[in-house]
């Protein structure tokens, strides 16, 4: 679902400018990476996980834009009237190869930790192949969507090279 644009008071119809008035804040480029690369999808996973100690009023407030924006959807958990899962729309999952060119630009120019940015550097090597099978095993976890291979997720992969350099 696209942002109704008499939501937003546009500063011009620049694409760029569009994207970032929707995702220009760094909140959401964040809670959207822990469920894209995190595998967090509940409101206390991402707020208890966060790297970077997101507050949690700021997290309420970016999963609401978030979802208004038509990038999540919320689905209550049965039985529990607070509880929710978060779930990526076809819309967020779309921004796999933003994220990986904002990590391969991190990673070339801002001297990231060597665990995060093996990720990065994976992501980066494997190229527009890997990112539509990291698209495709989101679109699985996400919207539902039949799995077409065997083996292991990219997430699984990303986790692994993650976790080795962990120990």
């Amino acid at each position: 679902m696209k942002q109704d644009p008499a939501d937003v008071a546009r500063r011009s119809e620049c694409p760029i400018n569009l994207t970032i008035e929707l995702l220009g804040d760094r909140w959401s480029f964040i809670v959207l990476r822990d469920i894209m690369f995190g595998g967090r999808r509940r409101y206390r996973e991402l707020l208890e996980n966060s790297e970077e100690r997101i507050a949690s009023n700021i997290l309420a407030d970016r999963l609401k834009k978030l979802m208004q924006a038509g990038l999540l959807t919320r689905a209550a958990v049965a039985g529990h009237k607070q509880k929710a899962v978060y779930s990526l729309t076809e819309q967020a999952i779309s921004l796999v190869p933003l994220f990986v060119q904002l990590g391969a630009w991190g990673r070339r120019w801002l001297q990231p930790s060597a665990q995060f940015a093996v990720r990065a550097k994976l992501l980066e090597d494997g190229g527009p192949r890997l990112w539509a099978r990291f698209e495709d095993d989101l679109r699985t976890e996400h919207l539902g969507a039949l799995r077409r291979r065997k083996g292991p997720t990219v997430a699984e992969e990303l986790r692994a090279a993650f976790d080795q350099l962990q120990d």
